[in-house]
């Protein structure tokens, strides 16, 4: 009888994942680096914490991230978030962090700080976000998975919510993701197979406030991370393959407590003119490459251009059906990409309905 070569990582992993860690938690320090890409690194910790007030400062070399100077490279790393840890459990944690400067002040890459000043300045209004995450698999080669290999699969039509081998690839990538990101009290409200092949798209969501990007770059770390198990690569590109293909977006459900009251709609409406005003100014925080993927076709409004309807996906901004029917509700913002950063659009679109922070709070921390 023939005895297999093949060795399972996964099984010689498992043993030590199991092994005892006499008290101590090992905590996983993420933030966003200079170019929207996550970074992340371990610290021990001796004994199990409750709130992330008791999480402790760190730092890291910001030159190696795009972040600061060699002559100045300190960056500091200040807990923000702490979500269960799916991969090592066991009582350890996921940390996400906001990233600050030698000096005292918040990193030029720390959009956190400012989004989280503006919502707490509009608590008042309670606003509700929920992001659906659009993103697409890619295999070693860097061609989506399952593609032909420098080919192209048939026609987009049968992909959208498939079943099926040749319909949908990478499921168990999906599964995953799913379960882990429910494991860390991650709000995803639900996932699907999207238009284009290897395509899916992920909903955090609805959260109060800042709680929405914390999830949502989490969210984010945790499918990078499954994926880096699978020997596969996650593109948030809003158009990662030229053509005839479907974009990726990041499109943004807004709701405030006047939206959901009877009546709500006319806050709606209102929040229509106020959103058409500042367009330029929120497709400039809306993601990169977002041009080569709102032509107006393949369910995207124009680039250059405000629009809004009822339950038209080819407008800027979507009212659902439902929502014009019973007269209040939520909106959805269809403009931003699926590689934007949360912490912007939902900080851009809470200044833009309700107005910036007081003058007496700009320069303070």
């Amino acid at each position: 009888m023939a005895t297999s070569k093949l060795v399972s990582n996964t099984q010689t992993l498992l043993k030590y994942m199991a092994l005892e860690q006499k008290g101590s938690i090992m905590a996983e320090y993420i933030w966003i680096d200079g170019t929207g890409t996550l970074r992340c690194k371990s610290k021990t910790l001796t004994k199990a914490v409750k709130s992330v007030d008791e999480l402790p400062e760190w730092n890291f070399d910001g030159s190696s991230t795009g972040q600061a100077p060699g002559d100045n490279s300190d960056v500091y790393l200040r807990p923000v978030a702490m979500y269960p840890d799916p991969f090592r459990q066991h009582g350890n944690i996921l940390v996400i962090c906001e990233c600050w400067d030698s000096d005292g002040t918040p990193n030029k890459f720390n959009h956190r700080h400012e989004a989280a000043r503006l919502l707490a300045a509009n608590a008042s209004h309670k606003l509700w976000f929920g992001l659906e995450q659009e993103y697409t698999l890619y295999d070693e080669h860097n061609w989506p998975y399952g593609w032909p290999k420098g080919g192209f699969p048939g026609p987009q039509g049968p992909y959208y919510c498939g079943v099926g081998t040749g319909r949908v690839m990478c499921r168990d990538i999906v599964e995953a993701h799913y379960k882990a990101c429910l494991y860390a009290g991650i709000q995803i409200s639900g996932t699907n197979a999207e238009v284009m092949p290897a395509q899916w798209e992920y909903q955090v969501g609805p959260c109060l406030g800042i709680e929405l990007g914390d999830q949502l770059w989490m969210s984010r770390f945790i499918l990078v991370r499954i994926a880096e198990e699978f020997g596969a690569k996650i593109s948030f590109a809003p158009k990662p393959i030229p053509g005839d293909w479907n974009g990726a977006g990041l499109h943004t459900n807004v709701s405030s407590e006047e939206m959901r009251q009877p009546g709500g709609m006319k806050h709606i409406e209102a929040a229509m003119k106020k959103l058409e005003a500042r367009h330029v100014e929120h497709i400039a925080v809306y993601g990169e490459g977002n041009a080569d993927r709102m032509t107006g076709k393949h369910e995207t409004a124009s680039y250059d251009s405000f629009s809004w309807g009822v339950a038209n996906r080819g407008s800027s901004v979507r009212i659902p059906r439902a929502v014009a029917r019973e007269g209040c509700g939520y909106f959805e913002d269809r403009r931003p990409a699926s590689n934007a950063d949360p912490y912007q659009i939902t900080g851009i679109i809470t200044e833009t309905l309700y107005g910036g922070l007081p003058a007496e709070n700009f320069g303070k921390n």
